[in-house]
């Protein structure tokens, strides 16, 4: 049993609020923190109704004061500098010794101004995004890959585990970020082969189940096979993680290939897609309604 602490997690939207939940059922005594605050205030109730004690905050100040740890898990880069830097962000409140850990996805230039700021002040911090999506998030089960140093690494890992299932450090501050920008990338790429795909399955009028069947046990097999082939077929789209979010991902993944003189013809080819795909009304949906840029032949 990992030794109780007192955690501050700040932003508790999809990801966040069951993260949060699960270091609570771990016995930690865990303070959360929304910019809307009746996000919070139903996250508090939520898990009082369950008899476990939980508390709220006004401010990331106010949640970070005193505490052994604090998480951010918010929207992106500027959401981040909001919330932790400056004189009313969590950074300033917090003392030395303490821990931070961010898993949000940000660019890794903003991971390492946090880090920096964070060792000024004598702070650990870890930029940790995390994949798995909100299904990983309820069940415990995110992949975290992380940046920072192995003091850090070693202290964040027993917090982590109350929710990730596959914690891999990286290497130093924002080799986190600049792994999840080639997880989203290579994401990216499987969808839209396995949109193409799908779509020729339906266009060839075979059946979808049995074709799903003969090569999802071979090389063509994927998590986003194994999880979204049926849903895409069937023009569901309600899962979790936005193409907004995406677009934001890839923003980040196409700035750092540029800014390294790397060419990257594909996830630009396929963002120009989820663009297409927004500006037809899908910017909420999944990152799998991607298919939709692909119409359904027709008879």
């Amino acid at each position: 049993m990992t030794e109780a602490k007192r955690i501050a997690f700040l932003g508790l939207g999809v990801m966040g609020a069951p993260m949060a939940g699960h270091l609570a059922r771990r016995g930690h005594r865990v303070t959360g923190y929304n910019r809307t605050a009746e996000r919070a205030e139903a996250w508090r109730a939520k898990y009082a109704a369950e008899g476990i004690d939980v508390a709220t905050a006004a401010s990331p100040a106010e949640a970070a004061a005193g505490q052994d740890v604090v998480i951010t898990c918010v929207g992106n880069d500027r959401d981040l500098a909001e919330v932790v830097l400056g004189s009313g962000g969590a950074l300033a409140a917090m003392s030395p010794g303490a821990l931070f850990i961010d898993h949000t996805t940000v660019s890794p230039a903003m991971a390492r101004r946090v880090a920096a700021e964070a060792e000024a002040r004598g702070v650990l911090a870890l930029d940790a995004p995390v994949s798995g999506g909100q299904a990983g998030a309820e069940n415990g089960k995110l992949a975290i890959m992380c940046g920072g140093t192995v003091q850090t690494m070693d202290s964040a890992r027993p917090v982590m585990e109350a929710y990730g299932s596959r914690i891999v450090h990286i290497g130093e501050a924002g080799a986190g970020q600049a792994c999840k920008a080639v997880n989203q990338v290579c994401i990216a790429g499987v969808l839209a082969g396995l949109s193409e795909g799908i779509r020729f399955a339906q266009a060839s009028r075979l059946d979808m189940d049995k074709v799903l069947e003969a090569i999802s046990g071979g090389a063509a097999q994927s998590w986003q096979m194994e999880n979204r082939w049926k849903t895409m077929a069937a023009g569901e789209f309600d899962f979790g993680f936005a193409i907004d979010w995406m677009r934001k991902d890839l923003a980040i993944a196409l700035a750092e290939g540029e800014a390294m003189g790397l060419d990257m013809p594909v996830t630009a080819m396929v963002d120009g897609f989820y663009a297409d795909v927004q500006a037809d009304g899908g910017a909420r949906q999944d990152t799998s309604a991607l298919i939709r840029r692909w119409p359904e032949a027709r008879a």
